[in-house]
């Protein structure tokens, strides 16, 4: 009798720390995942925030490069594309974020584009309303990339919870699957070629 009430006891205990443990283990994985949501969010809001820059920086330019249209278009096409392309929280694949920093890469490559030609137009240069809209921007390029290293640090904290044991068994059974980084730009891998000779 005395060996099965200690069993029964052992079990009981069992299953409670079993319960505890799965579900201490369960809300961590939610609010990581909720973290890497909301962080992802941060990041869509700094795009957001360099793509609402853009119709005032181009007007601007605008009234002093007239024959620059092509680059102004350019730039106008590229925020559209950019801002077109949306990948929710939940659809954070390797794939779809590849694609979204596509999109916010060539937009990225076209405001550079304008950047350069501005050179040719000292009165725009000094032109107040630029300058604040240069500041702006590059304030909001910095803000990017702080929100994109915010989100990997989420990401990877995330990441390691679900796919350690014994956290990987509540993962796959309850569904929580691996998020994917930002990754440098391919074109960030390349140095630029500098050619003194001209």
């Amino acid at each position: 009798m005395k060996k099965s009430v200690i069993a029964i006891i052992v079990v009981v205990l069992i299953l409670l720390i079993g319960y505890f443990f799965s579900k201490s283990s369960y809300n961590g994985m939610v609010a990581q995942e909720e973290g890497v949501s909301s962080q992802w969010a941060q990041v869509q809001n700094a795009y957001q925030r360099r793509a609402d820059l853009i119709p005032n920086l181009v007007a601007t330019v605008k009234g002093y490069a007239t024959h620059e249209q092509q680059t102004l278009t350019e730039v106008v096409e590229a925020r559209a594309k950019a801002t077109q392309m949306q990948v929710n929280a939940d659809q954070l694949t390797e794939e779809n974020i590849k694609k979204y920093q596509e999109a916010q890469g060539q937009l990225g490559s076209a405001l550079g584009r304008l950047m350069m030609i501005t050179e040719n137009y000292p009165d725009l240069k000094a032109n107040t309303n630029f300058i604040q809209l240069q500041d702006e921007l590059t304030g909001t390029e910095n803000r990017i990339s702080t929100e994109r290293n915010k989100f990997n640090e989420r990401v990877k904290d995330y990441n390691t919870t679900i796919r350690m044991f014994p956290k990987n068994i509540f993962a796959g059974l309850f569904g929580f699957e691996k998020k994917a980084y930002f990754e440098a730009d391919q074109t960030a891998q390349t140095p630029p070629k500098v050619d003194f000779s001209k």
